[in-house]
C-alpha cells in the first residue's frame, strides 16, 4: 500500500536545527544524482499504489537544477510532486516568486514550508512566511509545517492528574534532538512505552529514500536497501512482523525493543521516540542494513 516516496534528496542543510531528525547540516555528505533519482522514480512506475513523490532533505533547494530535473521526470510519469523546504532563498518577495515560477510551470501539487522558531527565530516576516505568500501570488499551493520546541509545564487537564509534569510542543525527540533538547523536560518510566505512537510500521504508506539507498519507514529505521533489491521488490516483500527492528516494535513498542535485545537503558525517557531512537542507536552494531545510515543518529 505504498502511496508516496519521499526523496531526502541530500542530507546537506544551510540550517543545522536542534531537533533535525536527520542531523543535517552545512557539512552533513549525502546527495542524489540525477540518474539515481531517474532509477528511483522509474522503479516507482512498478508499484501499482505509488502516487506522490516528494523532495526534501536537508535543503533540497541547495541543489535547485537537480531538484528541478527530478520533478521534471516524476511529472512526466504522472506522479504528483511536494515539496519540503526551509526558505532560506526568499530573501525577498520578487526572488522567492524567481525561484517558484519553474515549479509552478511543471504542476507542483504542494509546497510543504518550515515556519516555526526553531527554523526563523521570532521574526516577524521570516522566509517562510514571504515564501508562503509568494506561492499563493503565483497559483502554487503552499502550506506551512510548525514544529514546536518540548518545553515542561504541568497537567490541568482534567484527562490527567492535575499537577502531573508533561510536556508541551510537538517535537518528537529523536536525532538531533536528543542531543539539544532534553534538558529540563520530565519523564516517563521505559515501561509505559509500548507502542509507537507516530509510524505506520505495518503497512507503511509513504517512505523515505535516500543517497545511500536507504528505504526509512521512520528516520534511521530501514526496511532495506534500494541498491541492492529493486524498491517494488522491498515494498511486495516487506513483512513487518519479520523485520528484526519494527517486530518488536509492533508487539509491545521500544519497551519490547529493548527488552528482545537485551538492551541496558535507563529508567525512564521523555517521550516514546526517545527511548526507541536510543535503543535503536545501541543496535546500530548488530543490524547495520536496518538501521542506517550512522549519521542520522549522529555517528560519523
Amino acid at each position: 500500500m505504498l502511496q508516496g516516496v519521499h526523496f531526502l534528496l541530500t542530507y546537506m542543510c544551510n540550517f543545522e536545527c536542534d531537533h533535525c531528525f536527520v542531523y543535517s547540516g552545512p557539512s552533513a555528505p549525502g546527495t542524489f544524482t540525477l540518474n539515481q533519482i531517474k532509477d528511483v522514480i522509474d522503479e516507482m512506475t512498478n508499484i501499482d499504489t505509488a502516487e506522490w513523490v516528494y523532495f526534501e532533505g536537508g535543503e533540497p533547494f541547495l541543489f535547485y537544477p537537480i531538484m528541478i530535473e527530478g520533478v521534471k521526470i516524476a511529472r512526466d510519469q504522472g506522479f504528483r510532486v511536494g515539496i519540503v523546504t526551509n526558505s532560506y532563498f526568499a530573501t525577498t518577495k520578487e526572488d522567492a516568486e524567481i525561484w517558484l515560477k519553474p515549479l509552478v510551470a511543471l504542476g507542483i501539487s504542494i509546497l510543504s514550508v518550515s515556519d516555526d522558531p526553531l527554523h526563523h527565530g521570532d521574526e516577524k516576516e521570516s522566509p517562510a512566511k514571504r515564501l508562503i505568500a509568494a506561492a499563493r501570488r503565483v497559483g502554487m499551493p503552499a502550506s506551512s509545517i510548525c514544529i514546536e520546541k518540548p518545553v515542561a509545564g504541568v497537567s490541568t487537564d482534567s484527562t490527567q492528574e492535575k499537577g502531573e509534569p508533561v510536556i508541551g510542543g510537538d517535537t518528537m525527540l529523536r536525532g538531533r534532538a536528543v542531543e539539544k533538547l532534553l534538558e529540563g523536560l520530565p519523564k516517563k518510566s521505559w515501561k509505559t512505552f509500548t507502542e509507537c505512537p507516530h509510524e505506520e510500521l505495518v503497512v507503511p504508506k509513504r517512505i523515505h529514500v535516500d543517497p545511500y539507498g536507504n528505504t526509512h519507514i521512520c528516520q534511521g529505521l530501514s526496511m532495506g536497501n534500494i541498491w541492492e533489491v529493486p524498491l517494488s521488490e522491498l515494498d511486495k516483500k516487506y513483512d513487518a512482523n519479520l523485520h528484526p527492528i519494527c517486530g518488536p516494535l509492533i508487539k509491545g513498542g521500544p519497551a519490547q525493543l529493548a527488552k528482545t535485545y537485551d538492551v541496558k537503558h535507563e529508567d525512564a525517557y521523555v517521550d516514546a521516540c526517545h527511548f526507541c531512537y536510543l535503543v535503536r542507536k545501541s543496535l546500530i552494531g548488530k543490524f547495520p542494513q536496518f538501521l542506517a545510515p550512522r549519521q542520522v543518529y549522529g555517528l560519523e
